[in-house]
């Protein structure tokens, strides 16, 4: 058990995201039994890297599988994570959802699984893969392929067969114990079975003072045994007792058995228990609870109650019935009530959305739901562009991050089953904020070249994405990418006559330009861009990055006073907004000139003010560029240890976004030089501890770092602040360039 512990140096607890132990949700309800089962599991990871739970849909892998999990948080110092796969439905974005559980963020071109690889080598931790069983087959070459290339990693998977995967150990997680009642007990005198248990808890939940006692005792013994103890049976048996008598729901029961037997006769006996069990529920409900349980298979995952309201409302069921209808359906654990980032969230357990869908096929009303499910995330998505640009920027942020498995769903959608790649196009363009402002740039880069192999007639749908997709393949340091989407897209401007088109393709080639170390180019497209966004009277956080990055062009070009000029009016229009994350890259170049001019205290502000942000949004760039900044700082305030072991937390992160520091010699002259300077204080080997102890902080602990107000005063001598022309020219360059006065948006 010594190796299977491990405990690692100091500050290397949870280095894949740093988020606690893990993301193990928190537990909503009893956990009744399954204390051998849970033992076993424990015990079986203890011997194999690989244990994979499997069982009958509804007999509580997944719960028993966390359990087994919360109890070995302690033993991996990494932490456990939860990959719930259950709503991942395309076999090329499983890598992507495990990276998106872990809270991984990579902007470089690499794919997901060489990220994967390379940031669990080493680590400790404990994966759990829930719900595999519709891709076997990506899912046992991802376990393969991990488990091969990380030593310290083990698997626990669940899913209703086995993974495959030489060295997997499988555990058939049983019902609950059920036995039927003896005849020659007396009811009282025998011991309760761990369903009759389960079912009692889940019971005194919906009725008040309920217990099995003398008078009730056979027949919750009955009814669990003729529900072979399945767990997800007993609850939902265990909700009906809102409006049944226990005497009630047992004949109901038996009725409900005989009804929906007589299925294939060589499928397995626990899979047409549970349909029984799924059926008995069904049809205990309304009409127009059946219709909704039906209709609301069309989300995946997640999905709040306005969602509902527009989608599944339609003949026999008004948008205003949505409410009571769902209220219902959640007293009885079909639905289930979870609050998620936005807010108040439902979700339909999969084996229950799996048998609504059936439904929902039999009415024929399939590809009319999925049309309002596609209507709905179209607008939401419109909105939520819109609002990007406002003080509900944040909201939208966390808005996306719950929507974004429905969200999916609908791009899935509109790839597969539109006659026109306009509705694609225009999906994957709009969610420009997602891909960029989010975090999620290699998906982006997923969908958009998707949408991008489609013909369409409909050009300014087509532009879009183009040149959304060049900003992304730019932040990703594809530059073979960027060129070719912005070469087309200035093209088509061109050809079609779109001043908005060409204003978007100066800006990002701008982008392109600027870490190219190009400035007098980025200079002249980024101020082409913004007297284009002018004339067009275009505002929004695209036109305000365009600013920050115009200062940045001319800051490069040793002018400083116009940067700050063009940022002071670029924060104001933000702050006048509500915008906070192109605010972030104004705030940036105005600390670097802060900290240029010996201003140390206005310069930690205000990193100190963009950083949470940045950090917030998933914006991997600003992030690191802001961690880079707070070492100088750190350095000239006079901790040079403090501010070699950020610049060590920022050497960890470039390699997420790409090249270090874009590869680019302006963007690296101030890092270079304090770098020297801390060399030069520390000497070559305390710098290299130190430098070694940021490297082993991950984003969320490196950002905590930099933040943290230190108690005790300076620990060395200060370093001096470069001079505006070293921290900004080329060596060996002064290059005063040209005044950037105020620019309009």
């Amino acid at each position: 058990m010594r190796g299977f512990h491990g405990s690692g140096p100091a500050g290397r607890e949870n280095q894949v995201t740093g988020r606690g132990s893990g993301n193990l949700p928190a537990e909503l309800t009893r956990f009744i039994g399954r204390h051998t089962e849970v033992g076993s599991i424990v015990q079986q990871l203890t011997e194999s890297r690989l244990v994979t739970v499997t069982g009958v849909g509804g007999v509580g892998k997944s719960r028993c599988a966390v359990r087994a999990a919360r109890e070995l948080q302690e033993r991996f110092c990494d932490g456990v994570w939860l990959v719930e796969l259950a709503t991942v439905r395309d076999a090329e974005l499983l890598d992507h959802a495990v990276v998106d559980a872990l809270g991984l963020t990579d902007h470089t071109g690499r794919p997901p699984r060489t990220v994967l690889v390379e940031r669990l080598a080493g680590r400790r931790l404990l994966l759990v893969l829930d719900g595999f069983e519709h891709l076997v087959e990506p899912s046992a070459e991802l376990v393969h392929d991990l488990l091969r290339r990380a030593p310290g990693l083990r698997v626990l998977a669940t899913g209703r067969r086995p993974l495959g995967v030489t060295g997997e150990r499988l555990y058939p997680l049983p019902p609950l114990a059920a036995p039927a009642p003896r005849p020659d007990e007396e009811d009282a005198s025998a011991p309760l079975s761990e369903a009759a248990w389960l079912f009692a808890d889940r019971a005194a939940a919906v009725l008040p003072g309920f217990a099995i006692g003398e008078e009730n005792h056979r027949v919750v013994t009955e009814l669990c045994h003729r529900l072979d103890g399945i767990p997800l049976a007993l609850e939902l048996a265990a909700g009906r007792l809102r409006t049944l008598s226990l005497g009630q729901a047992l004949d109901r029961l038996g009725d409900r058995f005989r009804l929906l037997v007589g299925g294939s006769r060589d499928a397995p006996h626990h899979h047409q228990t549970m349909r029984t069990a799924i059926g008995w529920s069904h049809e205990l409900c309304t009409p127009a609870q059946r219709l909704l349980w039906a209709r609301l298979s069309v989300f995946a995952g997640h999905f709040d109650l306005e969602a509902a309201e527009y989608v599944c409302s339609g003949p026999d069921l008004g948008a205003d019935e949505v409410l009571d209808v769902l209220t219902e359906l959640v007293a009885q654990s079909v639905v289930t009530r979870e609050d998620g980032a936005s807010g108040v969230r439902y979700r339909l357990l999969e084996t229950l959305r799996a048998y609504g869908a059936d439904w929902l096929a039999a009415t024929g009303d399939t590809a009319r739901l999925r049309r309002r499910h596609r209507d709905w995330y179209t607008g939401l998505v419109t909105w939520c562009e819109l609002e990007w640009f406002s003080p509900r920027q944040a909201e939208v942020a966390r808005r996306i991050e719950d929507e974004m498995p429905n969200l999916r769903a609908t791009l899935e959608f509109a790839l597969d089953h539109e006659r026109d790649a306009r509705l694609a196009l225009y999906l994957t363009g709009t969610l420009w904020f997602g891909w960029v402002g989010c975090g999620r740039l290699g998906e982006g880069a997923h969908w958009l070249g998707r949408a991008l192999q489609l013909e369409t007639e409909h050009e300014e749908a087509r532009l879009k994405a183009l040149w959304v997709a060049g900003y992304v393949a730019v932040l990703r340091g594809d530059t073979v990418s960027a060129l070719s989407a912005l070469h087309e897209c200035q093209e088509g401007a061109e050809r079609t006559g779109s001043a908005r088109a060409a204003a978007y393709a100066d800006h990002r080639n701008g982008c392109l330009a600027l870490i190219s170390d190009e400035t007098q180019r980025a200079e002249r497209l980024l101020r082409a861009a913004l007297d284009r966004f002018a004339e067009i009277g275009e505002l929004n956080s695209d036109v305000l990055m365009c600013q920050a990055q115009l200062a940045m062009a001319v800051a490069f070009q040793g002018d400083l006073a116009g940067a700050v000029r063009l940022c002071e009016e670029a924060r104001r229009i933000c702050e006048e907004h509500g915008e906070q994350w192109a605010r972030t890259y104004a705030l940036y170049v105005l600390g670097f000139a802060a900290w240029s001019r010996g201003d140390t205290v206005e310069a930690r502000h205000l990193m100190e003010t963009s950083l949470p942000v940045n950090h917030s949004f998933r914006d991997l760039v600003g992030t690191v560029l802001a961690l880079e900044l707070l070492a100088g700082v750190t350095a000239t305030e006079g901790d040079p240890g403090e501010a070699a072991v950020l610049q060590g937390a920022a050497a960890r992160l470039w390699r997420s976004v790409g090249m270090r520091l874009f590869g680019s010699v302006y963007f690296n002259a101030p890092h270079v030089q304090c770098e020297r300077l801390l060399r030069r204080q520390l000497g070559t080997e305390r710098f290299t501890e130190c430098f070694e102890e940021g490297r082993r902080l991950d984003t969320d602990a490196a950002v905590a770092r930099a933040l943290r107000r230190r108690a005790a005063g300076p620990t060395s001598s200060g370093a001096a602040a470069p001079s505006a022309s070293a921290a900004v020219g080329r060596p060996g360059r002064g290059g005063a360039g040209r005044r950037g006065g105020g620019q309009r948006a």
